[in-house]
């Protein structure tokens, strides 16, 4: 009877629970997995020399990721404004970046990299091509 009794009591802990993944917090105790966040950027983009583009850039919060991130995003070769903007946790996720080739820009690949940091926890980076194509 008390094997029936505990064996119940575990079943009623695992349903109570949401089988929610979780992990080991930095911070301390225990969080779940998907208090994480990543960006998504395109996949390739093409600009005229002397012209301008806009890419947009999102930001993929975990269901239970709440923070504020800092995004600085550089590029070497052209320009891309705003180069720094802060996506507070309450607002869209995603942002328009706007992509310059000067008129006298070397045709070819240029990098853009965009790294988020949030208030607490770890950065993640990742990185873009835009071609810059005769005009």
């Amino acid at each position: 009877m008390k094997t029936l009794t505990a064996m119940f009591m575990v079943l009623a802990l695992m349903a109570g629970s949401g089988c929610q993944s979780t992990k080991v917090s930095g911070q301390g105790g225990v969080v779940p997995v998907n208090e994480e966040f990543s960006i998504t950027v395109p996949t390739s983009n093409t600009v005229k020399q002397g012209a301008e583009t806009t890419v947009i850039v999102l930001l993929n919060r975990g269901a239970y990721f709440k923070r504020d991130v800092q995004l600085d995003i550089k590029a070497n070769g052209i320009s891309v404004t705003p180069n720094s903007v802060l996506i507070k946790a309450s607002d869209k996720p995603d942002v328009n970046l706007h992509i310059t080739a000067g008129s006298d820009a070397a045709l070819g690949e240029y990098n853009v990299s965009v790294k988020g940091t949030p208030t607490i926890g770890e950065p993640t980076s990742t990185t873009f091509t835009v071609k810059v194509v005769a005009q």
